[in-house]
C-alpha cells in the first residue's frame, strides 16, 4: 500500500523529512478495524514530531492523526462497525499514523462519519473537536459555573484548528459568551463567522481588551497556543477561582500568579486515552458521534479552509510548511492516494 512516512526526525526542509514509500498492508486483531482512508488533515502534532521524534530500529514512522474512510475489515472482538460503513477517527499518539492507504485503529475511538458532509470536511474535524471537546467539557467542566465570574469563556488563538471547533461548541451547547483572540483582519472575521461573541488581538495586553468589554472577569480561559506569552496576562483576567486549560507545550510555565486567585489549571491531551488504554476509551468513540450528529443538524459546520489533491509526500511537505509557520486558519486536508 502507499504510504508516506520518514527515519530520521529533522527539518522539513531535509531532502527525506517526508518519503513517498510502500508498505505491507495491515490485518486488523482484537478491537481493530482496518480503514481504507480516503481524506487525512494535518496538526501541529505532525510536524512537532517529524521534527522531534525518529524512527525507531529502522523502519518507517508514518504520521497522521485525523482520517475519514471506509471499513475494510474487522478485528475478532470489533463490534461497532461492519464492512463499508464510513467512518472518521483521530487515531493513537503510539501506533503508526493515517498517512497510508489503509490504516489500523481501535473502533473504540472511532467515530461513524457525519452523513450530511464531503470525506475533506468530515476530516478536518477528529483531532481538533476531541480537544476541544474533552477541555472544555471534562477538565474544565464549562457547565459548572464560577462563582461569582462572568459567564464567559476566553479562547486564545481561536483561528486554529482546534480553537475554531472550540468556539462553535461553546456556542452550540453552552449559553457561555464566547470571547475568541485573532491578530489579523482575515483571522478576525473568520472566529466571528465562527459564532465568537467578541474578538480581541492576542498581540496587545489581552486583560485590558478584556475589561473594556465590560462583562467582567471570565470564569474560563482555553489557550491553544504560546500559552507562556501570555500568562501574567490571564492572570489578571481570569475571575478569582476561575479555571485555566492549556494544550501546547511550553518549555516552562510560571504558574505560581493563579494561586491568589485559587485557579485550577488543566493540561489537554487527547491521545491519553488511547496511549493508556484507560478505562472509559470508548468515550471518545461516543464524543465523536455526538459532533457527527451536530454537523448533521446543522449546528456546527466544519473548519476545513484548503484542501490539497492528491495525497503524497510533496504535498504533506506543503502543509506541514504551512503549519509551522503559524498562520494557519482552520484546517488543511488532503484527499485521496
Amino acid at each position: 500500500m502507499k504510504a508516506i512516512g520518514y527515519k530520521q526526525a529533522g527539518a522539513l526542509e531535509r531532502s527525506d523529512s517526508l518519503v513517498d514509500i510502500e508498505l505491507d498492508k495491515p490485518t486488523p486483531t482484537g478491537h481493530d478495524i482496518l480503514v481504507k482512508v480516503r481524506a487525512i488533515s494535518v496538526n501541529p502534532v505532525d510536524y512537532k514530531i517529524r521534527k522531534n521524534v525518529s524512527a525507531a530500529d529502522g523502519a518507517w514512522k508514518v504520521l497522521g492523526w485525523d482520517a475519514v474512510g471506509t471499513v475494510e475489515a474487522v478485528g475478532d472482538q470489533a463490534s461497532a462497525f461492519k464492512v463499508g460503513e464510513e467512518v472518521f477517527y483521530a487515531g493513537s499518539l503510539i501506533r503508526q499514523g493515517a498517512n497510508s492507504e489503509y490504516h489500523l485503529v481501535d473502533e473504540r475511538i472511532v467515530g461513524a462519519k457525519p452523513k450530511s458532509i464531503s470525506d475533506t470536511e468530515a476530516a478536518a474535524l477528529p483531532l481538533t473537536a476531541i480537544t476541544a471537546w474533552e477541555m472544555m467539557f471534562d477538565r474544565l467542566d464549562i457547565r459548572k459555573p464560577v462563582p461569582g465570574a462572568a459567564n464567559a469563556i476566553l479562547i486564545i488563538g481561536g483561528a486554529g484548528g482546534v480553537g475554531s471547533i472550540a468556539i462553535q461548541l461553546a456556542r452550540a451547547l453552552t449559553d457561555l459568551t464566547v470571547i475568541a483572540t485573532a491578530s489579523r483582519p482575515e483571522t478576525q472575521s473568520w472566529v466571528k463567522e465562527l459564532g465568537a461573541h467578541h474578538v480581541v488581538d492576542h498581540t496587545k495586553p489581552l486583560a485590558k481588551q478584556i475589561e473594556a468589554l465590560g462583562i467582567g472577569a471570565p470564569a474560563f480561559v482555553f489557550s491553544t497556543n504560546e500559552t507562556h506569552t501570555q500568562i501574567p496576562e490571564i492572570v489578571e483576567l481570569i475571575a478569582p477561582q476561575g479555571r485555566f486549560g492549556l494544550i501546547d507545550d511550553p518549555a516552562a510555565l510560571d504558574v505560581v500568579g493563579f494561586k491568589r486567585k485559587s485557579v485550577s489549571i488543566h493540561w489537554e491531551l487527547m491521545f491519553t486515552r488511547s496511549i493508556y488504554g484507560t478505562a472509559d476509551i470508548e468515550e471518545q468513540g461516543k464524543l465523536l458521534n455526538e459532533v457527527a450528529a451536530l454537523i448533521d443538524s446543522g449546528k456546527i459546520k466544519t473548519t476545513v479552509t484548503e484542501v490539497i489533491r492528491p495525497i503524497n509526500a510533496q504535498n504533506l511537505r506543503k502543509a506541514h510548511a504551512t503549519l509551522e509557520s503559524g498562520k494557519a486558519r482552520g484546517k488543511i486536508v488532503l484527499e485521496g492516494f
